[in-house]
């Protein structure tokens, strides 16, 4: 899960602009897009020792990564994933030793998914793997959950999945973080670069930028979210991604009894995080009109609060004493089966996009499989699945539960 959040510090990393450098060939990889994928593959690389490149339109961390709930849970149906987040939550963990001082804020708080009767037989078979992977997830009939959690009203709730290890992170921080680090091993990073051209040439690939510069790798990986089918055109390539506008909430406690903990409702359609010490989050899991990333409304709208406000309070009806804040609308950018595109796409080229507002919590694991796309080491089997091609090969993933195609 992963939705906008306000606030956040603008980052702090210091970077190059295309004007500072003369020279702008010879890369061994060029990233386009600074978000948390981006800044991933570009520290796994930088740590193999090869020459990189992150050309972003804006700063690190500006687009949908900046705006993300950064929620870190393992409850995923889909096994692949479910083990990257499990590396990645090691990463969060240790983020400050993997990246000599950054700090992903990555605080720990639980989480609670509630589900319908008839979403039982799943859910189990999905806990025993997630157990035998590592994340400690535990399964809960109506009964428990009706002890262990009172405040939620049972109306159409057989089930829940308890993850205690669950928690979140600071999006800008671990982006900020990650490119920090990759910087200190010898990456650059150029900001305020607007990539408007992709010439694939014999051995390499060039860049053109708004600017005018260009930028010349051996290879090219594309991490740029909603702004990602703009740039296959550029190849002459065409996926069924589309950028879809998602809404968030924000509240005070107010009157409200504190919850510590992140909790989902399959049912309802949403998911609340716990935020600084005053205030909390609210999220949907619903699907959204498509949107146009460069002219979309990032305004919550009255109607849409009170649609958010309506769910928030028919499960926890306590919640009806909290206070109001504000609202945001941000990015998603989504495949048709709301799992992430991952793999080759041209020669010289890969990709990752269509990670549907989830994909905070696996990327800084992603970035090792990338780099291995990217440097010629085996390719991890599990990505096989993601791949671009399964559209035209009409081979598209299940996931989730029902209309919940987020939990993957």
């Amino acid at each position: 899960m992963g939705r906008a959040t306000a606030g956040r510090p603008e980052p702090s990393v210091e970077a190059e602009t295309p004007s500072r450098r003369s020279e702008m060939a010879g890369y061994d990889v060029a990233i386009i897009g600074a978000g948390v994928h981006g800044a991933s593959a570009a520290l796994h690389l930088a740590e193999r020792g090869a020459e990189v490149a992150v050309l972003e339109r804006g700063g690190p961390a500006s687009g949908p990564t900046g705006q993300s709930s950064a929620v870190v849970r393992g409850y995923y149906v889909n096994e692949f994933l479910a083990g990257l987040t499990r590396e990645s939550a090691d990463l969060f963990r240790g983020f400050a030793d993997w990246t000599h001082g950054g700090d992903a804020g990555f605080v720990t708080t639980g989480a609670l998914f509630l589900h319908a009767p008839g979403d039982g037989e799943r859910m189990r078979a999905t806990v025993r793997r997630l157990n035998a992977l590592g994340t400690r997830t535990e399964l809960l009939a109506a009964d428990q959950i009706a002890a262990d959690f009172p405040a939620f009203d049972p109306a159409g709730i057989g089930w829940a999945a308890w993850e205690p290890g669950a928690g979140y992170a600071d999006p800008v921080g671990t982006t900020v973080g990650m490119l920090a680090r990759a910087r200190a091993l010898g990456a650059r990073l150029l900001q305020d670069t607007l990539v408007t051209g992709i010439e694939p040439l014999a051995d390499s690939v060039r860049l053109r930028t708004a600017s005018g510069e260009q930028v010349t790798a051996g290879r090219v990986h594309l991490a740029a979210g909603p702004w990602t089918s703009a740039l296959l055109r550029m190849l002459g390539v065409t996926l069924p991604l589309r950028a879809e506008r998602h809404i968030i909430a924000t509240y005070g406690w107010g009157e409200a009894e504190h919850v510590p903990y992140i909790w989902a409702s399959m049912p309802d359609g949403v998911y609340v995080k716990p935020e600084l010490r005053d205030q909390f989050l609210v999220g949907t899991l619903w699907e959204e009109p498509e949107a146009d990333p460069d002219d979309y409304s990032g305004e919550l709208w009255p109607d849409e609060h009170l649609r958010i406000a309506d769910a928030l309070v028919r499960r926890m009806p306590g919640l009806a004493g909290a206070a109001a804040y504000s609202g945001y609308a941000a990015l998603y950018d989504v495949a048709p089966d709301w799992q992430p595109v991952v793999g080759a796409v041209a020669d010289r080229v890969t990709m990752v996009a269509g990670t549907a507002g989830h994909g905070f919590k696996w990327a800084p694991a992603l970035g090792a499989r990338i780099a291995d796309l990217l440097t010629g080491g085996p390719a991890d089997p599990g990505l096989a699945p993601f791949r671009p091609g399964r559209f035209g090969e009409g081979d598209l993933l299940t996931g989730g539960y029902g209309d919940a195609k987020i939990m993957g």
